[in-house]
C-alpha cells in the first residue's frame, strides 16, 4: 500500500484500499486515463498515464483541485494552519467549526473546502440545494493530523509532477469524442442499490437512479464499440438486493467480471460490507488482459 498515494480526502466510497486489486487489472501504456467520477481522486492520482483527467460533477471539489495545483506546498500548509488557529478548529470546538463553515458558504474559497473536510462528520462533503456546505461537525472524530498532512503532501507532489486535466462535467456531458484505443476510462459511479449522501439527489447536484445507470451503461457500450477500454466499479448484490440491470448488462455483452475483496471503514452507506458475504463488489472490464508490467 505504501507504493500508492492516498488522497487527503477521506472520501465516501474511496477506492484507496482496493488499489492493489484494481491496478493490476488496468491496461498498461495508456495515453489518457479518464477518472470519470473522480471524487477523492485516489484512483486517478495513482495513474502514470501521459495525461490524467479528473472529472466530477461536484464543481466545488474540482475547483479545489484546480486551486491547490497552482499553490506551493508551503502556501497550502500555511493557510491550513492559519485557518485552524483563527477558528480554533479542534476535535471538540463545534462553534469554531460552524463559524468556519459559515465563512466558507459566504466566500466559497476553494481551498477552504479542503479544510472543512478535515473536521466534518466522517470527512464528508455535502451541500444542500442552495449549494451551501451543510455537513455537521465531526466532534471527537474528525481532525487534521500528521497522517492527513503526510497524505496531503504526497498528493500535492503528484498533482504538481503529473500532467493532469480537470473537468467538472456530468458524466453524460463528458466529451468522449477525442478518445482513442490508447486511452482508458475508469468509472466509479454511485452504486444504484446503495444509499449515500452523494447519490440521494438532496445536495443540489444530480442524484443517481436507474436513468443515470442506464445512461452510463449505454456510454460504456459505445466506448466498447470504438475499441476504447474501460473499467467499471460497482456492486451486483448488497444487503440482500441485486442490481439486475447491471447483471443483465454484463451477461448481454459478455463483459469480464473481476471480484473485489472489499473493506471500507469510512463509508456509512457500506455499513454491511464489513459482514462477510453481504456485498459482491466487482470491477467490470471490456478486455481480458492483465499486464504484468503495470503502468500505474
Amino acid at each position: 500500500m505504501s507504493d500508492f498515494i492516498k488522497s487527503p480526502l477521506n472520501y465516501i466510497g474511496g477506492k484507496y484500499k482496493i488499489l492493489p486489486q484494481i491496478f493490476p487489472i488496468f491496461p498498461k501504456d495508456v495515453t489518457r486515463f479518464i477518472d470519470l467520477f473522480a471524487g477523492g481522486a485516489n484512483v486517478g492520482i495513482n495513474s502514470n498515464a501521459d495525461t490524467v483527467v479528473l472529472n466530477d460533477n461536484l464543481v466545488y471539489l474540482i475547483e479545489m483541485y484546480e486551486i491547490i495545483v497552482k499553490m506551493s506546498e508551503k502556501a497550502i500548509l500555511d493557510h491550513i494552519q492559519s485557518i485552524i488557529s483563527e477558528y480554533n478548529l479542534s476535535l471538540t470546538n463545534t462553534d469554531g467549526y460552524n463559524l468556519f463553515r459559515n465563512h466558507y458558504n459566504a466566500t466559497h474559497n476553494p481551498i477552504d473546502l479542503l479544510i472543512l473536510t478535515f473536521f466534518s462528520f466522517n470527512h464528508q462533503i455535502r451541500f444542500n440545494n442552495s449549494h451551501q456546505f451543510n455537513t455537521p461537525f465531526g466532534k471527537n472524530r474528525s481532525k487534521y493530523n500528521e497522517s492527513i498532512k503526510k497524505n496531503l503532501i504526497r498528493f500535492l507532489n503528484a498533482l504538481h509532477s503529473k500532467n493532469i486535466e480537470f473537468q467538472k462535467q456530468e458524466f453524460d456531458m463528458f466529451d468522449f469524442s477525442r478518445l482513442t484505443s490508447n486511452d482508458f476510462v475508469y468509472c466509479d459511479p454511485p452504486y444504484l442499490i446503495t444509499v449515500g449522501s452523494y447519490n440521494d439527489g438532496k445536495r443540489g447536484f444530480t442524484g443517481w437512479g436507474e436513468q443515470q445507470e442506464k445512461k452510463l451503461l449505454a456510454i460504456l457500450d459505445e466506448l466498447n464499440s470504438q475499441n476504447i477500454r474501460f473499467a467499471l466499479s460497482n456492486v451486483i448484490t448488497h444487503k440482500g438486493e441485486k442490481n439486475n440491470l447491471l447483471e443483465n448488462w454484463i451477461s448481454r455483452n459478455d463483459y469480464v467480471v473481476h471480484d473485489i475483496d472489499n473493506n471500507y471503514s469510512n463509508s456509512n452507506y457500506h455499513t454491511s460490507i464489513r459482514t462477510k458475504g453481504t456485498t459482491q463488489e466487482v470491477l467490470i472490464t471490456n478486455y481480458t488482459e492483465q499486464p504484468k508490467n503495470i503502468k500505474r
